[in-house]
């Protein structure tokens, strides 16, 4: 006797995937940037130097000098000459007041009164030294700064970003079957 057989046939199911890839662009426009620099104020303030030059006592070593200083130094020789007078007639009287001691004062007075002063003897024209006077103040120099800070303006700008979304499909390929068959 035949015992009856089953036989079966099965197929799976197959699935199909397809995929999109997702897609991301993303681009950074650039910022604006503007930076400014002022310039600097700067000031200088100059005092200038001084040279003071004084050349009077100098002029007037070589008998160079103003008609007021003429004058003074001419009223000063005068009035010396008066005192040295002066002096010499008192010592000359106190000698002749004396003539009973001895000695010719007569004589010995109208020698003294007849010779001049003695020759003084020298280069007139040459100033003494250090009659020219000089005076030097130094001259002064101020720098002052103003500095000012940079203006720095920035327009930053957002960045562009697109996106496209990816997929996923999922279809049956092959759909499941089950064939069963008996066989005898």
């Amino acid at each position: 006797m035949r015992i009856p057989q089953l036989r079966m046939e099965a197929t799976y199911a197959k699935l199909a995937i397809s995929s999109e890839r997702a897609r991301l662009d993303i681009t950074q426009p650039p910022a604006e940037m503007t930076i400014e620099q002022p310039p600097a104020d700067m000031r200088i303030a100059a005092i200038p130097a001084r040279l003071t030059i004084d050349q009077t006592e100098a002029w007037a070593a070589v008998n160079n000098k103003h008609v007021f200083r003429l004058i003074e130094d001419a009223a000063a020789d005068g009035r010396q000459a008066v005192l040295d007078f002066i002096e010499r007639a008192a010592i000359q009287g106190d000698e002749l007041m004396r003539i009973e001691y001895g000695g010719d004062p007569l004589v010995e007075q109208a020698e003294a009164n007849s010779e001049g002063p003695p020759l003084e003897l020298g280069i007139a024209l040459v100033p003494p030294p250090f009659s020219v006077k000089v005076d030097y103040e130094p001259g002064r120099l101020a720098i002052d700064w103003n500095t000012y800070a940079p203006r720095i303006d920035v327009k930053p700008h957002a960045p562009i970003i697109r996106y496209q979304q990816g997929a996923v499909k999922i279809d049956l390929a092959q759909r499941p079957s089950l064939h069963i068959d008996v066989v005898i």
